[in-house]
């Protein structure tokens, strides 16, 4: 049987508080009564010590002693404050205003009619589950890209966070592959005046070049072949929020120059308009490249470099936080529970003393990722450390990170036929990459690969650096 909810009658004339009383139990609602705002606080303190409360409150405005708007601003003070509706027999467009601002959810004249009380009180109580659902879902957006730790490293980087979260100044965030750059620019985002606003992911390195402007900017329809509507570009999707820029070092030099010119201006053209539409938006950009080598080699503007940069954050790769493994671990064995609908497992000692000896090249995503793949093999609660090495020995994608980053290691040697296509596969473009100067985009082109389709593999096997 689902709990009644409970409605809170503040009313100094008792014929009002009697006809209320009896029309919202009539519709199934428990009811309180108070003559006054002391009586109303004090009733809500005795019975929040039994553990119940009062869903709304319906208050007069003109009461002795303490008035309506003085108990409204007191009752929305409270731990659990209610959705308040004012009423009055009074009833003029300035207390009304005035009872709105202080944060009352509705406002009613006397004399009462009965649907219309019944419409506020269920809107009242359907704004109420929205803003508490709201809330969970804030705190598990925020849960899900917390920065785990608590090493020097990781406390100035959040402390840096905390500091830049309050500016609207761009932002320039670098680190490996795997570090989390995104986690950081999340964090920014949320803890920022524009939290309540969006915020759009952009990875510059998976957009086809001819795309890239459509992408950023929008198009009108009919304006290019295959662009059968409008749309809005990533740059409009974020304004009032953030707009996240990763790879940022692998846009092409042409999207660079326009881009620059959106931020200069604060406004967007999309593909096929002549019209310009103004954008407000906070722009975080990520690499974990050299920006500052590519502005050397002239594969990166110089303005636009330093317009990104306005604050630089760098993020700690997991080799320099080792003592974080532990928390990291974890944070990771609950959330892979919790997906996974069971119980976590726990990290052997054994396990975290080997996890602590090794060198990470994919940093805290190779972690998650180790750990998640050891929890298959681990038949009993403990993850071991033998469920590691069987994960690294055997894996298909970790196995071969491991082994590809080795200049000695030999496909041949692989156990099974699974880590010799990996380990294969991750030497070529490893040799390809090195033959190259490291340049992906030539690397591309030489193999007639999309670059978008190497930087996946280059990601898998943590060849991106």
């Amino acid at each position: 049987m689902a709990e009644r909810i409970t409605v809170l009658v503040v009313d100094d004339e008792g014929d009002v508080r009697a006809s209320l009383e009896m029309v919202l139990q009539y519709e199934g609602y428990d009811v309180w009564t108070a003559r006054g705002g002391e009586e109303a606080l004090a009733r809500l303190t005795r019975e929040e010590q039994g553990g119940k409360t009062a869903a709304v409150v319906l208050c007069d405005v003109k009461m002795p002693r303490m008035d309506g708007l003085e108990t409204l601003e007191k009752l929305l003070a409270r731990p659990a404050a209610p959705a308040v509706i004012m009423i009055s027999g009074h009833g003029d467009i300035q207390t009304a205003v005035e009872a709105v601002k202080k944060g009352a959810v509705d406002f009613l004249e006397k004399p009462l009619e009965q649907n219309r009380v019944l419409v506020s009180i269920a809107n009242a109580l359907r704004e109420k589950r929205l803003a508490t659902e709201n809330k969970l879902l804030r705190r598990k957006i925020s849960e899900r890209w917390e920065l785990v730790g608590e090493t020097a490293a990781l406390s100035a980087l959040r402390e840096q966070i905390g500091r830049v979260a309050s500016s609207n100044a761009s932002v320039l965030i670098t680190g490996e592959t795997g570090t989390g750059k995104e986690i950081v620019a999340r964090q920014i985002h949320l803890s920022s005046a524009r939290a309540a606003g969006p915020f759009v992911t952009v990875n510059c390195a998976a957009i086809p070049a001819e795309l890239i402007e459509s992408e950023f900017f929008g198009h009108e329809k009919g304006s290019f072949t295959g662009a059968h509507e409008r749309r809005i570009g990533h740059f409009e999707a974020a304004s009032g929020g953030t707009l996240f820029l990763d790879e940022i070092g692998d846009m092409p030099l042409n999207a660079q120059a326009k881009v620059l010119r959106v931020l200069e201006t604060h406004e967007v053209t999309r593909v096929g308009s002549s019209k310009p539409s103004p954008i407000d938006l906070r722009v975080i950009s990520a690499t974990n490249a050299d920006l500052q080598k590519a502005v050397e080699e002239k594969l990166f503007r110089l303005d636009l470099f330093y317009r990104l940069n306005v604050v630089p954050l760098r993020v700690p790769p997991l080799r320099e936080r080792l003592d974080d493994v532990q928390r990291l671990a974890t944070h990771f064995l609950r959330e892979i529970a919790e997906r996974a609908g069971r119980a976590p497992h726990h990290l052997a000692p054994d396990a975290l003393n080997y996890l602590r000896s090794l060198d990470f090249p994919g940093n805290v995503r190779q972690l998650r990722n180790v750990l998640e793949a050891a929890t298959v093999f681990a038949e009993a609660s403990a993850v071991e450390r033998v469920h590691l090495e069987r994960v690294l020995a055997n894996g298909p994608g970790l196995a071969a990170t491991t082994r590809a980053l080795d200049p000695s290691g030999d496909p041949f040697q692989a156990p099974t036929f699974e880590s010799f296509k990996d380990q294969s596969e991750a030497l070529f473009f490893k040799r390809k990459l090195a033959e190259y100067g490291g340049n992906v985009k030539r690397t591309a082109e030489m193999l007639a690969m999309q670059r978008s389709h190497l930087y996946k593999k280059l990601d898998r096997y943590g060849l991106k650096n």
